[in-house]
């Protein structure tokens, strides 16, 4: 009696635990995918690759270095949520960089006006595309991509040689570190060293929450994953759906400007070959992160986690010897491919849910 009550009990909590997997939304599934196979990783590249990524600031250089992508790649989450996509975001930072640069060092400008600077560019990209996709409905990859030809465009001609700023006030912002208390590390000569971040963090952490109660509590962010669901249904409950992916755009054109300041504060230059690939980098990221293609599903945590577990696995990449860019590609390609399978494994399980209704 008591083996076959352990058996059934065992079957019961079984079932019970396949039944909350089955439950749970899309979303809140693919998040939490994201979540195991980061940490998955990096348990992995802590086991296998050294002692090095269980210090506390290497997991915060991963923070430091991908902030700008971060706030990118979040403003791509939200485009992508309403079924649009925008790949100008890279080029718009490049632009905001090289306006920036040039602003400071030979206009003798002021590390406010250069941040308004970066925030008016990235909203009237923003304003256009979105425009030019809700409006006149033309397809967003094509806007998009003439937005990013033009914003590179702009670039060169704003400025065609590389430099680094050299305005003082700026120069200081660009220096300033963040002391985390409690996760410092002694180094080889027997010296305690302050673990930091930069300020870019900080925003980047701050986009993000504001960015989750956004879609998670606001009637704004209901209607992007409506019009992203169906656009058509999200008409009929009285969404105004070119609207809404308007704002989508707006919001995206806006964070790619954020974005683009906080990779300036990074990198403390201007050139023309800045921020290359991070519209591909924001759309990858996204992906990993839960976000589908389709529209409708997506987490800005999810996201976060995405942009984390992508600059993870170049990590470990390099970490391993392959310093080769090709390796770097492939490990991301495998990564991609392996999130797609597992949103069409969830798309088929939504259809199978849907037809045991009908």
């Amino acid at each position: 009696m008591s083996e076959s009550k352990q058996s059934a009990g065992k079957k019961s909590s079984g079932a019970g635990i396949g039944s909350k997997i089955a439950n749970m939304t899309d979303t809140n599934l693919l998040l939490t995918i994201t979540v195991v196979v980061f940490f998955a990783m990096y348990i992995g590249a802590i086991v296998f690759q050294g002692k090095g990524f269980l210090k506390p600031q290497t997991f915060f250089n991963i923070l430091n270095a991908n902030a700008a992508l971060i706030i990118a790649s979040c403003g791509m989450s939200l485009v992508m949520i309403t079924g649009g996509i925008d790949i100008s975001v890279g080029g718009v930072a490049a632009l905001v960089s090289m306006c920036c640069a040039v602003f400071l060092d030979f206009h003798d400008g002021s590390v406010f006006m250069a941040a308004v600077i970066a925030l008016a560019i990235g909203l009237a990209f923003g304003a256009v595309q979105g425009f030019l996709v809700a409006y006149l409905e033309i397809q967003p990859f094509i806007v998009t991509l003439a937005g990013m030809f033009f914003a590179r465009g702009m670039t060169t001609i704003v400025n065609t040689n590389p430099f680094n700023v050299e305005n003082p006030e700026f120069v200081a912002v660009k220096e300033t570190r963040i002391i985390v208390p409690g996760f410092g590390s002694v180094n080889k000569l027997g010296n305690y060293v302050n673990a930091y971040i930069e300020i870019g963090v900080l925003v980047a952490i701050v986009t993000v929450i504001v960015l989750f109660a956004v879609l998670r509590w606001t009637k704004l962010g209901r209607g992007f994953y409506a019009v992203g669901g169906n656009s058509q249904s999200a008409l009929m409950l009285g969404i105004n759906v070119k609207k809404t992916k308007f704002l989508s755009h707006l919001l995206c054109g806006l964070l790619a400007g954020i974005g683009g300041f906080v990779y300036f504060m990074h990198v403390g230059s201007g050139s023309a070959s800045h921020a290359s690939g991070m519209e591909m980098n924001a759309i990858a990221s996204s992906i990993i992160g839960g976000t589908m293609l389709t529209g409708g599903v997506g987490n800005i945590i999810g996201t976060f986690f995405g942009v984390l577990s992508l600059s993870t696995i170049q990590n470990i990449v390099s970490s391993a010897g392959l310093d080769q860019a090709w390796w770097t590609g492939i490990t991301i390609a495998a990564m991609l491919c392996l999130f797609l399978v597992i949103q069409s494994v969830v798309m088929a399980r939504k259809k199978m849910a849907l037809r045991a209704k009908v």
